[in-house]
């Protein structure tokens, strides 16, 4: 399957060692119907594969790796088509955006950023600090550290919402989204104890692992200290999210914050255990 190419927002990228292993697009040129929001498209390993798939076929609107959260306060800021319960998905012109607001500090391996999560109506509905670091981990691996707080800018409560939330069973995605390459091959999730079984549960790490025809297997290990069921899939597509608002809504107070924090281990070849403890190593460090 054809992969969709990157758009020509201003960008900049993410060195580990001297190396560009991540192009952060942080002011995005996309259709309204995606959700516009910065991206993190290609992510490679040291080695040179790209871990990460951008607008393709399948889901236009998965958008390499992202902060996408279906419905937030009646917008839709993950793209596509929207749950309605009673409906199912609809296309619905709700869809908002994340808009640059300033730089909080920008260095090769790590950026602070601040964003405005601005509504269908052009009003901001929100605002958010991100990081976004990166560090070696062993001789054949890094570490991309991820973390964001959203707090509301109306005076009104923030509601995320989810078509897991809103009925539809195992659909509770919303949050950091890695969406991997399509068209692969040898593709597979698992997490503790080499559980397959790991959407929905909650679990300290998953493992997503696969590869192009006829090219080197990759593993993306995932970890996070929040108690987030996991989204994944391995089937029909490769991604993975911890999910904020899984199968119920996640109501932040006007004067409180919603932080998440979480790493991922991006390597060549194929998962092992001691990449898994030098994942697991690296986010405690972190």
């Amino acid at each position: 399957m054809v992969q969709g190419h990157a758009d020509n927002g201003a960008s900049v990228d993410l060195t580990c060692e001297g190396r560009a292993v991540a192009r952060y697009v942080w002011d995005p040129q996309l259709p309204t119907a995606v959700s516009p929001r910065p991206y993190l498209h290609p992510v490679t390993t040291l080695g040179g594969t790209t871990v990460t798939g951008f607008m393709p076929d399948d889901h236009e609107h998965h958008l390499g790796a992202s902060i996408a959260i279906p419905v937030l306060n009646r917008a839709n800021f993950w793209g596509g088509r929207t749950y309605v319960a009673g409906r199912g998905s609809v296309r619905l012109d709700n869809h908002g955006r994340q808009l640059h607001a300033r730089w909080i500090s920008r260095s090769a391996d790590r950026l602070v950023q601040e964003l405005w999560w601005i509504g269908r109506d052009g009003e901001p509905l929100a605002k958010e600090e991100r990081t976004l670091a990166v560090q070696p981990v062993g001789t054949s691996a890094w570490q991309l550290r991820v973390g964001f707080t959203l707090r509301s800018c109306t005076g009104e409560p923030l509601t995320v919402d989810s078509p897991g939330a809103r009925g539809r069973a195992g659909a509770g995605y919303g949050g950091f989204f890695w969406r991997a390459p399509a068209g692969l091959e040898r593709v597979r999730a698992f997490g503790e104890g080499n559980n397959s079984d790991v959407h929905g549960t909650k679990q300290s790490y998953v493992v997503l692992t696969g590869r192009r025809p006829r090219a080197d297997a990759w593993t993306l290990i995932f970890t996070t200290g929040a108690e987030d069921p996991w989204f994944v899939r391995a089937t029909d597509y490769a991604g993975v999210c911890p999910a904020i608002a899984w199968d119920r809504p996640l109501v932040v107070a006007p004067d409180a914050e919603l932080t998440r924090t979480l790493s991922v281990l991006v390597a060549d070849g194929p998962p092992t255990e001691q990449l898994v403890a030098q994942a697991a190593g690296a986010a405690v460090a972190s």
